[in-house]
């Protein structure tokens, strides 16, 4: 690496061992103290990896930042790292597949097709709980599991002999944000690096990105990292930076401390509530203030992984001693924890609790003020009281309720997903209520499905050392396996009475999960109501097993003999908990399980092929090249006039857009399944799927609570063809426009994109030959991922949009989108042509951030932009 005089480098000495680092503080000085630590960070990745004039320029403007707290400047962001789990990686995986196959068809080695920075997959999104409530659960959900996607499974196999530097991590290992925190993260890494005088080894900030929204969760140990799309992804697997515009950065100050009562969840609701109302959209978020200290580890992973439920990009804590002490309870070496912090000392990344950097803005919150909450019923940053929960339910009404179940019945009490099992005091928490309970002999009622999927197969040792294993199992919650499961909509099926409910419409069921997203049909498709929660809650929630029930002053459940038990005869007091917690943990615990979850025998005897060109079965439906993987596919924009395919209203978010929960037996994509040979009441999940483009186009909203507004009461996943008037699935509307050379667009209110991460939301447009979605506002991931299809995403404003007559039936949408004329946040000419020949004028504007984007945009998204360099690097190779 070559070091320009402005920027030596410093020594770093530790252990014995030499590391060459950027010295931020001997570099800047004191005006390096006025920067919040997310953007210190930013600052040592550009001085590390950028060079003369162009690094000066970022250098200038990161400092520049610090006048009014915001910035328009672009600056280049080379993460270390990709991680990615298994339904988000095969199609990023099926792209870099075709891809080869495009290479090689245009006379290229496919083998030089390789990412350059290492990725990291886990397999943690396939789990569905199918059994539960049983001491089996688990070895038999994991059979389920291994032959429902034996196939695709096969190709993440491939995939991981054929890609240099890809590494999977076979089902059992747990969810990828659990194990980056146990497993992955090093916090600062050391990096050999050729210089002119020879290697040397640099002590550099651990970085990644993750296509998962939920990746900031390892922001709670001070890595900086962040979600994006897997198309998003693939660029920075090639080579490329991700750029983003310099960051508003929103300090949020901690006072105060937790009462007794309260948990990390209350904190994290808290803040998804507040930052929500505040408006923290693409911005980072760090956290600062005196109390940060007051908060372990794992409460502040708890809060960084809501990231995405309050809108912002980071939820960052600075390293500090409860990083080195997670590092030491999870087992890192003295080595490694010391190189931690005295990397971190040095460069000015070591938080320090009175600090007061500037931030573009300061939101304040006390600790003392937070009280038990929950989340819910349809979004995570609507935050109740226990009392409040009743109230809330009050407008999910039936005209016959069931005489049999209440009008709420909880049909889900599930601990699930990274957000709250990664804490081992939560967990902990849960089972000493559990302990509690099955003390007084109380058990879920009979429609409740209960379940217990942790983040880590540790958990299982540390609960079982505590002997609380036996009394989660006693009250029906052991564990059925180590994965998203209910979280994701992976949740099985319900019970009898549940289904017989749903069937007869006799009431409004609910799930209570410790996960972090509960929109309509998101934990289950038939499911529209659910509130998130402490693990512990879940099981209260779960025994009492009527959402209606005041859980804050009435009894849970009544004794065989007739004593009232309330939710304060079960809950356990901090110093039980942390009595409990130093009795159950054994750093040994989590290598060592983690290693023999890594020696899965189903996983590893899969036959795999290894070569360099995936053969491709065309009777497959779970893998199948994708048409947009070419060289042909070509940009969409220009100037044009255009067809609504649907009209969408707010908060249509990625589960909406591309469902992750079971395939419906009765929907299109069964129909095209079961044509193909596939059984009806065995289709598995739709994130199993997602390698399979013609599912992805079927799938495409899919889901019954998308509203298209084109026209009342049109059925599930169909639209209107505008021109014939006839109604008919959306795919086959879409192909009816490409047939006619037809341009069509998708219109929608606030927040859409919301949610997961996942690029079939984007991919599936793109398959659908949708040119440009017009929205009032974007979520961050979702606009990247429409970007990096090829696709333009116009912001409406929201006011004029307000004023506006409705779209309706045979108007037509005209957009000037000129590749020549586009730059970030351009206006963008839009005019309504309306049927009765009026026309409306919107001036609008392209949610575009970044030069990379504008580029994206004209080669045609993120997979002909690669393949273009891939062949142009090639042959200056050859020419060479």
């Amino acid at each position: 690496m070559k070091t320009s005089p402005a920027y030596p480098p410093g020594d770093l000495d530790v252990a014995g061992r030499r590391y060459k680092i950027v010295d931020l503080p001997a570099l800047f000085g004191s005006e390096l103290d006025r920067l919040p630590l997310v953007l210190r960070i930013l600052l040592e990745n550009i001085v590390r990896n950028m060079r003369g004039q162009e690094r000066d320029d970022a250098v200038a403007a990161i400092f520049g930042w610090l006048a009014s707290g915001s910035s328009e400047a672009e600056i280049p962001f080379q993460p270390g790292r990709v991680l990615m789990h298994d339904t988000t990686s095969t199609p990023a995986l099926v792209d870099i597949a075709a891809m080869r196959n495009v290479l090689a068809e245009h006379g290229v080695d496919p083998s030089l097709l390789n990412p350059v920075i290492p990725v990291d997959v886990s397999v943690d999104h396939s789990l569905a709980v199918e059994e539960f409530a049983r001491p089996d659960a688990i070895s038999l959900n994991l059979q389920h599991e291994m032959r429902r996607n034996e196939e695709r499974y096969r190709f993440l196999r491939w995939a991981s002999k054929t890609l240099s530097g890809v590494r999977i991590h076979p089902p059992g290992t747990g969810i990828m944000h659990t194990i980056n925190l146990e497993q992955l993260a090093t916090v600062v890494c050391a990096e050999t690096r050729r210089e002119e005088s020879g290697e040397e080894t640099w002590a550099v900030p651990d970085t990644l990105i993750g296509t998962d929204s939920h990746t900031p969760m390892i922001n709670g140990i001070g890595v900086l990292g962040w979600g994006v799309g897997g198309l998003e992804a693939q660029t920075v697997m090639f080579g490329m930076p991700t750029m983003l515009r310099i960051p508003d950065v929103v300090g949020v100050r901690l006072t105060g401390a937790l009462g007794a009562a309260c948990t990390s969840t209350d904190l994290a609701l808290t803040v998804t509530q507040r930052l929500r109302q505040a408006g923290v959209t693409g911005d980072f978020v760090e956290f600062f203030g005196p109390s940060v200290d007051t908060l372990s580890a794992g409460d502040r992973a708890v809060v960084a992984n809501m990231a995405p439920e309050y809108g912002a990009t980071t939820g960052y804590f600075g390293i500090d001693r409860h990083t080195i002490s997670y590092l030491r309870a999870t087992g890192r070496t003295e080595d490694a924890q010391a190189l931690v912090e005295a990397y971190a000392r040095r460069t000015g990344l070591w938080f320090e609790p009175g600090a007061e950097p500037r931030y573009s803005r300061v939101i304040e919150i006390d600790l003392d003020d937070i009280g038990m909450h929950v989340a819910g019923p349809t979004r995570p940053q609507d935050r109740l009281r226990l009392a409040d929960v009743p109230a809330a339910l009050q407008q999910f009404s039936v005209s016959a309720p069931s005489p049999e179940l209440p009008l709420h019945p909880i049909a889900i009490a599930s601990i699930t997903s990274c957000t709250n099992t990664s804490d081992p005091a939560l967990l902990i928490a849960a089972g000493l209520v559990a302990r509690k309970a099955r003390a007084f002999g109380l058990q879920p009622a009979r429609w409740v499905k209960t379940s217990l999927a942790p983040g880590s197969p540790a958990s299982a040792s540390y609960l079982k050392r505590t002997g609380l294993l036996p009394d989660l199992e006693a009250i029906g919650f052991g564990i059925v396996g180590f994965g998203c499961a209910t979280c994701i909509g992976n949740s099985g099926p319900l019970t009898e009475p549940i289904r017989k409910m749903i069937d007869e419409g006799s009431g409004k069921p609910v799930a209570a999960l410790s996960g972090n997203r509960n929109f309509p049909g998101r934990v289950h498709p038939d499911l529209d109501l659910g509130f998130i929660m402490s693990p512990a809650l879940v099981i209260a929630y779960g025994l009492a097993g009527d959402a209606d029930k005041n859980l804050e002053a009435g009894p849970i459940q009544t004794t065989a003999d007739g004593k009232p038990v309330y939710l304060r005869d079960l809950w356990p007091t901090r110093e039980e908990i942390a009595r409990c917690l130093a009795a159950a943990q054994d750093t040994a615990d989590y290598r060592r399980d983690f290693e023999r979850a890594e020696k899965n025998p189903a996983w590893h005897g899969l036959d795999a092929p290894d070569s360099a060109l995936f053969p491709w079965d065309e009777r497959s439906n779970y893998l199948q090249r994708p048409p947009f993987a070419s060289l042909e596919a070509g940009g969409l924009l220009g100037n044009y006039r255009a067809y609504p395919l649907m009209v969408l209203g707010d908060d249509i978010t990625t589960d909406h857009i591309s469902p992750a929960s079971a395939i419906p037996p009765k929907s299109l994509v069964a129909d095209y399944l079961v044509q193909r040979g596939d059984k009806r009441n065995d289709l598995n999940v739709f994130a199993s799927r997602r390698g399979n483009w013609q599912v992805m186009l079927r799938g495409t909203f899919h889901n019954r609570n998308v509203i298209n507004l084109l026209k009342d009461g049109l059925p599930v996943a169909h639209t209107v063809h505008v021109p014939s008037g006839d109604v008919m699935p959306i795919w086959e509307a879409a192909q009816r426009y490409r047939d006619d050379g037809e341009s069509i667009v998708v219109i929608a209110g606030e927040r859409y994109g919301t949610g997961s991460s996942r690029d079939w939301a984007a991919k599936g447009l793109r398959l659908l030959n949708v040119r440009s979605v017009l929205a009032c506002s974007f979520e961050r991931i979702h606009r990247s991922n429409l970007i990096g299809m090829g696709i333009l995403p116009v912001q409406l404003p929201a006011a004029a949009i307000k004023g506006m007559p409705a779209i309706a039936l045979g108007d037509r949408i005209e957009i000037h989108a000129d590749a020549d004329a586009l730059s970030p946040r351009c206006p963008i000419a839009v005019r309504v042509h309306r049927a009765n020949g009026t026309v409306d004028t919107i001036a609008a504007k392209a949610a575009v951030e970044t030069q990379l984007e504008i580029n994206l945009l004209k080669a045609g998204g993120v997979i002909p932009l690669i393949l273009d360099q891939t062949i142009q690097s090639s042959r200056q190779v050859a020419a060479s």
